[in-house]
């Protein structure tokens, strides 16, 4: 015979509303409390009625998570964080484990909001939006009503590596941020130390938030160093997709223009791998001819020969504050957006630029 809730209350020492407390995971219960409960829910094997919950709640135990492309280290490292916050063995999550689906929208917007409307459907528990965001007014304007729909319908979301939305006050809508114009901004100014005055940048597409904060960073660092330099630089910056075969190929057009560079910067660290194929296949040698960047810090990066210098995102805290506050583990702050800093780290594809040799 299953356990119920009522025999877990016992046990505990609790209400059956408290059970109820630490089992939906959004309301504040006193640490020793919730061990009790979280112990008689083990010790028992009590198995929460999903159906009779999702009935209660108007919700289910699924949280859905967005992501452009499942295969990008990007994704998997964030939402491989995010899953095992959510899952059962996770600390806290005892007999109340969340169902994670991860939906891949390819970068495409009217998947973005077909996969909404599904998780709505569904009745989804939670849902995180990860990634950079399409500026696009019609899109946004889109979003933002479907996203303050499953809000105002007691699903909590949370915007994880993008902008938040404007959706009413009150809805429980978060966004977890990362600094990317900080970071970029940083990269750019060890290259501009090092000596770099001829700075490529092989940037992600236009209209995409992520690109858009990081090119910024990028450019706001080269103007602190004179018009003209940044100017020079403005020349040598292409726009691609974020495949390494992107990069590979936008490495290949700077080299045709004939422009000298004695860096490049890539929009992420998948993109940097391509930088640095194309390079190499001319005899390009890196650092010593070329110094080459990319962002994220992706676990390849370290393997690569030189190891690649990147900007650090923190991928898996943001996952686990992602898990948290979806779940209302966590409270956001006042304003709803936490931003997490990244971090500069100089490895051996940097070096100062070669004199009397440009490639």
């Amino acid at each position: 015979m299953a356990v119920t809730l009522a025999e877990v209350a016992a046990h505990a020492g609790v209400s059956p509303a408290t059970v109820s407390r630490v089992l939906n995971g959004g309301y504040p219960v006193a640490g020793g409390t919730r061990t009790r409960v979280e112990r008689a829910v083990e010790e028992l094997g009590y198995v929460a009625n999903a159906p009779a919950r999702a009935l209660a709640a108007a919700t289910s135990d699924l949280v859905g998570v967005l992501v452009r492309d499942v295969a990008d280290g990007f994704f998997g490292i964030l939402v491989a964080a995010l899953q095992r916050a959510l899952g059962p063995e996770a600390p806290g999550q005892a007999g109340s484990g969340r169902l994670t689906v991860v939906c891949a929208t390819e970068g495409a917007p009217a998947a973005e909001l077909a996969h909404l409307t599904l998780l709505e459907g569904q009745r989804a528990g939670g849902v995180v939006l990860t990634g950079g965001a399409v500026e696009e007014v019609e899109h946004t304007v889109a979003l933002t009503t479907r996203v303050a729909r499953l809000a105002s319908g007691g699903t909590p979301v949370v915007l994880c590596g993008r902008p938040p939305l404007a959706v009413p006050a009150g809805l429980p809508v978060s966004t977890v941020a990362f600094d990317d114009r900080g970071g970029a901004f940083r990269l750019a100014e060890h290259l501009l130390t090092l000596g770099h005055r001829r700075i490529a940048y092989v940037a992600g597409p236009a209209g995409l938030s992520t690109g858009r904060e990081r090119l910024a960073g990028h450019r706001a660092a080269l103007a602190r160093h004179g018009r003209a330099l940044a100017e020079d630089c403005a020349a040598l910056t292409v726009r691609t997709s974020l495949e390494r075969s992107a990069g590979y190929d936008a490495t290949r057009a700077l080299l045709r223009r004939g422009r000298s560079f004695t860096a490049v910067v890539a929009a992420d660290d998948t993109v940097a791998t391509g930088v640095v194929a194309a390079l190499r296949e001319q005899g390009i040698r890196i650092p010593e001819d070329v110094s080459v960047a990319g962002f994220d810090d992706l676990p390849v990066c370290v393997d690569t020969a030189p190891a690649l210098t990147t900007v650090r995102v923190p991928l898996r805290e943001a996952g686990l504050l992602a898990a948290h506050l979806v779940t209302r583990r966590r409270q956001p702050p006042p304003d709803g957006i936490t931003t997490l800093p990244t971090q500069l780290m100089v490895r051996g594809s940097t070096a100062p630029p070669p004199t009397g040799r440009q490639p």
